[in-house]
């Protein structure tokens, strides 16, 4: 009975818990409701507050813009009305202006009108009087003129001629003293050494001992020094002294460089060879490179291409009659510049086209044709001035002078070739040549003896007087220099002199 009654008061005790827990659960619900609604107001009431200032801003703002837009309009508005002012007053001055020029224009074509009148006037009365005179003479004009010529000529036919000669004379001994004194200030302005420079193609050695060093076993060292290097090496019994031979002047140079370095370290075997070769070879591609642009730049042309400025520097190796080829191109540029400044020629194009005149020179062992068709290609290639291309390229007259400038080329190259000691030939050739020349002027008839002088620059020939006259001695001296252009090669010019001299004598006794 007591476990029921205590299972009975359990069940209640929980059922009574239940019912205070759900109650307690309701009543802190309502609570939490509360509050929410509460700060829900409180929001509301903020937000409200944010809109009404916010709105109250802008309205603040709108009223400053649309004042400042007030203000704006009112100004671009006076801006307007004061350039309508202005237009205005111009349009009217410009009304003016045309008004008056109208009136000027009628003034200017009534004078005009009146002038031709007069003009009219004048060329009727001339025409009347010539009729008159035309009348009374019983001649025209140009029979009147041909009359008085021919009156003139026929009275002063001596007088005419004597004039006339006079005048070639003169006019011939002014334009040849001109052209000496213009040659003679370029010549004198321009300082320049007169020392030849020629490529040596000789090794020196300190010892003999070093050519079986130099050849190798079995020749295996000159072996692969001549075909790594593209040269002839000639090791004979000259004494101290070991012989390079190529074709190519800038692989012969390369050569010696190379051996020379060889020789002075010691080493030589193929694969030394091979790096001092190649070595070689990179500081003559320098040095190429860096004599083409000190030319350019001493002579002042500038814009060239740099592969032009490239071929150029080969020429300092490059030699002719004993001239080194790049030094002869500066200093006929510089001789061609002051030419063009005396003529009032382009001194720049001058200038150029003397500096590479020549650098077809530089692959003439390489490349088929003339040096000068060579240059041609190689300036037009690398996109050379038109104007420089036929300034160089008339220097030898295989093409016909164009410009005042290819003319200058021309006589800056005969100078420079043909001052003293700007170039040299061996003995044999030297010898020979000279020796041709008074040959060839001895096979004339009527030549007494003929001597060649100044390096073969000129011929002095006496003649027999009794068989040669004034005129013949004239037209022979023509006819020999006719024969050495033909018959001889030589460079620059000769001179031919011819004499004639009559001697009488008689004693008194």
């Amino acid at each position: 009975m007591s476990l029921k009654l205590a299972a009975l008061l359990l069940s209640i005790a929980g059922v009574v818990g239940v019912a205070i827990g759900y109650y307690l659960r309701l009543i802190i619900s309502l609570g939490k409701k509360g509050s929410m609604e509460l700060e829900i107001k409180e929001m509301l009431l903020a937000a409200k507050e944010e809109a009404k200032k916010i709105t109250a801003d802008t309205e603040a703002k709108a009223a400053k813009i649309a004042e400042d837009t007030r203000h704006e309009m009112k100004e671009k508005e006076d801006k307007i009305r004061q350039t309508e002012d202005r237009l205005i007053k111009k349009e009217d001055f410009l009304d003016k202006r045309q008004t008056d020029l109208d009136k000027e224009v009628e003034l200017v074509k009534t004078r005009v009108s009146e002038i031709k009148a007069i003009r009219e006037q004048a060329e009727r009365l001339e025409s009347d009087r010539k009729l008159a005179l035309e009348k009374v003479a019983k001649l025209s004009m140009e029979d009147a003129k041909q009359e008085v010529i021919k009156t003139a000529e026929k009275n002063f036919e001596e007088d005419i001629l004597v004039r006339m000669n006079k005048l070639d004379t003169q006019g011939e001994e002014m334009l040849d003293r001109k052209a000496r004194d213009i040659l003679a200030v370029s010549i004198q302005r321009l300082a320049s050494s007169v020392a030849s420079d020629v490529m040596s193609t000789v090794v020196p050695i300190p010892s003999d001992d070093l050519k079986g060093k130099v050849i190798g076993k079995e020749g295996r060292n000159i072996k692969a020094f001549e075909r790594i290097s593209g040269t002839e090496v000639l090791v004979d019994d000259t004494p101290g002294a070991i012989t390079i031979s190529s074709f190519d002047p800038v692989r012969r140079h390369v050569a010696k460089l190379a051996l020379e370095e060889l020789i002075k370290d010691g080493r030589i075997q193929p694969a030394r060879i091979e790096q001092v070769v190649e070595k070689a070879k990179q500081d003559i591609n320098k040095a190429i490179k860096e004599k083409g642009e000190q030319a350019a730049y001493e002579c002042g042309i500038l814009g060239l291409d740099p592969r032009i400025l490239l071929i150029l520097g080969r020429l300092h190796f490059r030699t002719s009659y004993g001239q080194n080829v790049l030094q002869h191109s500066i200093e006929m540029s510089h001789i061609a510049g002051m030419l063009a400044e005396e003529l009032g020629a382009n001194v720049q194009v001058a200038k150029a086209g003397a500096l590479l005149h020549d650098i077809g020179k530089a692959l003439d062992h390489e490349v088929v044709g003339t040096h000068v068709e060579i240059g041609r290609r190689i300036l037009q290639k690398f996109g050379a001035p038109e104007e420089v291309i036929k300034a160089m390229q008339s220097h030898h007259e295989e093409h016909p002078y164009e410009t005042i400038e290819s003319r200058i080329v021309q006589t800056a190259d005969a100078i420079s070739g043909a001052r003293p000691g700007a170039r040299r030939d061996n003995i044999e050739n030297y010898l020979k040549r000279l020796g041709d020349l008074e040959a060839l002027a001895n096979s004339f008839s009527g030549i007494e003896k003929s001597y060649a002088l100044q390096a073969g620059r000129e011929i002095r020939i006496f003649v027999k007087p009794e068989e040669i006259g004034d005129v013949e001695a004239k037209n022979l001296a023509r006819d020999i220099a006719l024969k050495i252009e033909k018959d001889l090669k030589y460079p620059g010019e000769i001179k031919v002199t011819l004499i004639r001299e009559t001697r009488t004598i008689e004693f008194a006794r």
